[in-house]
């Protein structure tokens, strides 16, 4: 479960980096029902660089342009810490890779961005006067993290280290008794504050990165199958789903326009 309590170790914030600013806020308006914000200047061209998305007037993401050489649109997720330049250290004492170091943003906190071993992009959130997203666990909102690798055990080994994470196996929901799905705690937090998980896959299921492991959020809707529906009359596409998971819900595995990949789940058994 996820809260905005941002302890330690939880998510706490979340951003896309989109080739076309206004298409995303665009297609993420008719398929969660967000709200978008623009915030700062514009490029050369008129269209802005960012800003931030709104959930029945609460933000729940930022958006901004994507500008990073030869990098893939995907979303970022950020994980809270006490001391950003501390975790950098962890990160790279643990065999991760710092892609933007410690920074500051104003009064609003502070922030970097790492990779782990096996290149898998994250980032964590130093807080300030701003600790995080405004809603999250409800339709329309971020409400788990996941994680996809090509090795589990040392994925497993470099969170904890790094985040402090514990971690519980469980058998893949629906899968017949095949595989394995990790079940993320945040450190000194009961099983209830479950924050996410990671799963093994073999190479060839991470083609989105090149066989490299990525981060995704899962949105929490009402009705899976409208969402779905949402997101391919928008242009989107559908990787997996909509299916149903015991003792999840519905589900399905979705990629927007710019193949930025994001999951949408019905908790609960809805539709």
């Amino acid at each position: 479960m996820i809260t905005t309590d941002f302890d330690p170790g939880t998510p706490c914030w979340l951003d896309l980096g989109a080739p076309d600013v206004g298409a995303a806020a665009a297609f993420y308006g008719a398929v969660l029902g967000w709200d978008y914000e623009p915030m700062g200047g514009g490029e050369d061209d008129g269209e802005p660089e960012g800003g931030i998305f709104r959930k029945d007037g609460r933000t729940v993401a930022g958006l901004g342009r994507l500008t990073e050489a030869g990098a893939r649109s995907a979303w970022m997720l950020y994980y809270t810490v006490t001391d950003a330049a501390a975790t950098t250290v962890a990160v790279e004492r643990a065999g991760g890779t710092v892609r933007v170091p410690p920074r500051d943003l104003g009064e609003w906190g502070r922030m970097a961005q790492y990779s782990d071993p096996l290149g898998g992009q994250f980032a964590v959130w130093q807080p300030g006067s701003t600790t995080g997203v405004e809603l999250v666990d409800a339709p329309g909102s971020l409400n788990w993290t996941e994680l996809y690798t090509s090795d589990a055990a040392a994925s497993k080994e470099f969170y904890g280290t790094v985040l402090g994470w514990s971690f519980s196996d469980m058998p893949l929901p629906g899968g017949g008794g095949e595989g394995t799905y990790t079940l993320i705690t945040p450190a000194g937090l009961p099983e209830e504050r479950m924050q996410g998980g990671l799963m093994q896959v073999s190479k060839d299921d991470l083609a989105l990165t090149g066989g490299r492991p990525y981060w995704h959020p899962v949105f929490a809707v009402e009705d899976c199958d409208a969402a779905v529906a949402a997101v391919t009359a928008n242009g989107g596409t559908v990787q997996m789903g909509p299916e149903d998971a015991e003792g999840v819900g519905r589900l399905a595995v979705c990629l927007d326009p710019s193949n930025a990949d994001f999951v949408v789940l019905a908790p609960g058994g809805q539709n």
